[in-house]
C-alpha cells in the first residue's frame, strides 16, 4: 500500500490499485451473506411449494377416484349371493391391491369408532331407538378418507341420539 500525507500532515495508508477500502470489503461480504442466506431460504420455499402443488395434485386425483372404491365396497357386499367363488375371490384381491397402491400414497381412512366427531364425520341419520351414548356411532354409510393432513371427505354415519321424552 501507498502513503500519503493528507492535509493534516498523517500519513494515511491508501488503497493500492483494485483493492477495496476496508469498511466497503466489509459491507460487501455482508451483502453477500445476506443475498447467499435468501437464496437458500428461497429454495426451501420453493421446495415446500412444490411438495405442496404435488400433494394437492395428488389430492385432487384420490378424490376422483373414491367413488371407485365406494362401488367396489358394494360389490363386495353383494358377493356373498354369487354363485361362481372364484369371480368374487377375483374381485376382492382387485378391490384389496387398489386400495393398498393408494394407501401407499397416503390414503388414509377415517377411524369411525366410537363418538361422533364434526371435523372426521358427517351425520345422516340420527336414531333414538338404540341404548348406546348419544353421539355414538352406529353405523358408517360412506366411508371417509384424508390425504397427508387433507380431508377429501368426511365419514357419512348414523348416530345415536337421546329418547324425545313426552
Amino acid at each position: 500500500m501507498a502513503e500519503e500525507k493528507n492535509e493534516t500532515g498523517k500519513e494515511e495508508a491508501l488503497p493500492e490499485a483494485g483493492e477495496k477500502p476496508k469498511d466497503e470489503q466489509a459491507e460487501m461480504k455482508e451483502r453477500m451473506l445476506r443475498l447467499a442466506a435468501e437464496f437458500d431460504n428461497y429454495k426451501k420455499r420453493s421446495k415446500a411449494e412444490l411438495e405442496k402443488a404435488k400433494d394437492a395434485g395428488k389430492a385432487e386425483m384420490l378424490l376422483s377416484v373414491l367413488p371407485v372404491l365406494d362401488e367396489f365396497e358394494l360389490a363386495l357386499i353383494s358377493l356373498g349371493t354369487m354363485q361362481d367363488k372364484s369371480v368374487a375371490r377375483g374381485i376382492e384381491m382387485v378391490y384389496a391391491n387398489l386400495l393398498d397402491a393408494l394407501e401407499r400414497e397416503g390414503l388414509i381412512e377415517l377411524d369411525t369408532d366410537g363418538i361422533y366427531d364434526p371435523y372426521k364425520h358427517e351425520i345422516v341419520v340420527s336414531r333414538a331407538d338404540s341404548k348406546k351414548k348419544p353421539g355414538t356411532i352406529l353405523e358408517v354409510v360412506k366411508k371417509g378418507y384424508t390425504f397427508n393432513g387433507i380431508m377429501l371427505r368426511p365419514a357419512s354415519v348414523i348416530i345415536s341420539k337421546e329418547e324425545d321424552k313426552k
